[in-house]
């Protein structure tokens, strides 16, 4: 990761107007396997703030197309309405809805995964953060983090990314871009 990432997203969020509500979202998106995860947590721990996790909104290893409209209508519309927020955690065992999960008001949200800028969540970010890296290395990471059995899953996934970021010009909208 580039060294100074951490401190220009949390440079980036202190400057920015709250989108939603009173809430700074920043969005931390971008292909699976290419450092989003490790970015959004350290940027938590210095902005002292939660961390939202796309991975608990996917219905599903097809549900990518899904994702922005849950997270637009469960967690930020909410927000940004200072109506009581969250969302239906995704239990990937069961392959099935899972518990409700809820989001508090807080000064300042990082929403980290693929389709945490996309739109119609876009509207309700404040810092969109695109993180990237080799297509190889990226799949290497999620390799020894899922196991070997999950390429076809990685795979079909990363057709789906492909097909969301180019319809919706993802990393051409982003603040700043990360190279991992």
């Amino acid at each position: 990761m580039q060294p100074d990432a951490v401190e220009t997203v949390t440079a980036l969020a202190r400057a920015a107007a709250p989108r939603c509500g009173e809430t700074v979202v920043i969005g931390i998106d971008g292909p699976s396997g290419s450092g989003k995860t490790t970015l959004a947590e350290a940027v938590g721990r210095r902005l002292g703030c939660p961390v939202l996790h796309m991975d608990d909104l996917f219905p599903g290893w097809d549900g990518l197309t899904q994702a922005a409209g849950l997270l637009t209508e469960q967690v930020l519309r909410p927000l940004a309405a200072g109506e009581p927020a969250g969302y239906r955690r995704w239990d990937w065992e069961a392959s099935r809805w899972a518990e409700r999960v809820a989001v508090p008001a807080t000064p300042s949200l990082i929403v980290e995964g693929c389709a945490s800028t996309v739109r119609p969540a876009d509207g309700f970010v404040a810092v969109r953060v695109w993180v990237e890296a080799d297509t190889g290395v990226r799949m290497a990471r999620g390799i020894a983090r899922d196991g070997e059995s999950y390429r076809p899953h990685w795979e079909r996934w990363a057709a789906q990314e492909r097909a969301v970021f180019t319809a919706d010009q993802t990393r051409d909208r982003a603040d700043l871009i990360v190279r991992t």
